[in-house]
């Protein structure tokens, strides 16, 4: 199963929890979550990995230059 059919079926779950007769607006909403979760997750990991990387570029490097001023 693809993530938009999951997110549909969670959503209209959640949506038909609330007593709405019909679920299918918490399906559309579920599967418009799971698009947009598809895209953003990735992207927000890659800035995460990125940063980490980068400071710990900016921390070796300072290590580097006290150990080179000493």
């Amino acid at each position: 199963m693809g993530a938009t059919t999951i997110g549909a079926l969670i959503g209209g779950a959640i949506d038909s929890m609330s007593g709405d007769d019909s679920a299918a607006d918490g399906a559309l909403y579920g599967a418009i979550t799971a698009n947009v979760l598809k895209v953003a997750l990735p992207v927000v990991a890659t800035w995460a990995i990125g940063w980490g990387v980068l400071k710990g570029i900016e921390i070796l490097g300072d290590s580097v230059s006290e150990r080179i001023k000493a």
